[in-house]
């Protein structure tokens, strides 16, 4: 998919994402501590059936499980060496649940670290890792390109400069943030979604960081400070911890859609779930839609 066509497509209607990956795959039986895109590979009927599940309830957009796959994150787990198959099988389990029927993007992320002047956490290696796996993502066939969950905007800046050097897909960005709009390793989601824009991002928002009940007032100004397409992926409430040491997070799907219709009102144009959610959560996204 080249970018214009991907305007286009945003522009015709509002986009649906899919939900939580992590924290289902974890209801499908995967411990605690393991490399969750190996954990994938190996079971794939989890990956398949979440993504069919997804695609049934209203997905235009299915995120291949492919979050934390490059080397800095891989090597963790001495994985390092398998980055270009895991990157490769991965897109391949969710083409295989897409069926052509959605868009299956490349699913990149932090490597939960800022970036430095120099060293091995400089700006010019983030590109280098970020080409890496970008470059893996693009033969295996994506329509197009996410960066999630992003702790700041340099994180954000290398994954589009990444992008551009090896291809031509369109890249999403979302960033996590703290309930004023502030970005974990420093400036604000605001000024920063503006920069993004003028580097050639398709499209800016927020994920995970809380619910949609407290994200009016950024998403009305993220509409207000770009021209692209602004996305909204909250989290089902904030979590809450119960007695077994686990986040359990406490909104209903029924509430989580009132508070991303007034979202999509405010000027969300690229809606889905985050952590806490599943496919009832995009089935209420499919009908404010």
């Amino acid at each position: 998919m080249t970018k214009q066509e991907f305007a286009a497509r945003a522009a015709e209607k509002i986009l649906i994402l899919d939900g939580a990956t992590g924290s289902n795959l974890t209801k499908a039986g995967m411990p605690k501590g393991v490399c969750t895109e190996l954990w994938a590979l190996e079971h794939p009927e989890a990956v398949i059936e979440l993504q069919r599940r997804y695609i049934e309830a209203g997905s235009d957009i299915i995120y291949a499980p492919t979050f934390g796959a490059n080397r800095a994150s891989l090597k963790r787990f001495g994985l390092e060496e398998r980055l270009a198959e895991l990157n490769r099988e991965l897109v391949q389990l969710s083409k295989t649940a897409a069926q052509g029927r959605v868009l299956v993007a490349g699913d990149i992320t932090t490597i939960g670290y800022p970036v430095t002047e120099e060293g091995e956490l400089s700006y010019e290696n983030r590109v280098e890792l970020y080409c890496e796996q970008i470059s893996c993502l693009a033969e295996a066939g994506v329509d197009l390109l996410v960066g999630e969950t992003l702790l700041g905007g340099d994180e954000a800046m290398a994954i589009l400069d990444a992008a551009a050097m090896v291809c031509d897909l369109p890249v999403m960005c979302t960033l996590t943030i703290e309930s004023d709009g502030s970005c974990y390793f420093g400036g604000n989601v605001i000024d920063i979604a503006a920069s993004l824009e003028e580097m050639g991002a398709a499209a800016v928002g927020i994920n995970c960081s809380c619910g949609p009940d407290q994200l009016e007032c950024i998403v009305r100004n993220l509409r207000e400070r770009v021209n692209i397409p602004v996305i909204v992926k909250p989290n089902a409430g904030l979590p809450v911890i119960n007695e077994k040491g686990e986040a359990v997070y406490p909104m209903e799907p029924e509430v989580f859609g009132e508070h991303m219709k007034k979202l999509v009102q405010l000027g969300a144009g690229i809606v889905g779930g985050c952590c806490g959610t599943d496919e009832r959560f995009i089935r209420e996204l499919r009908k404010i839609v």
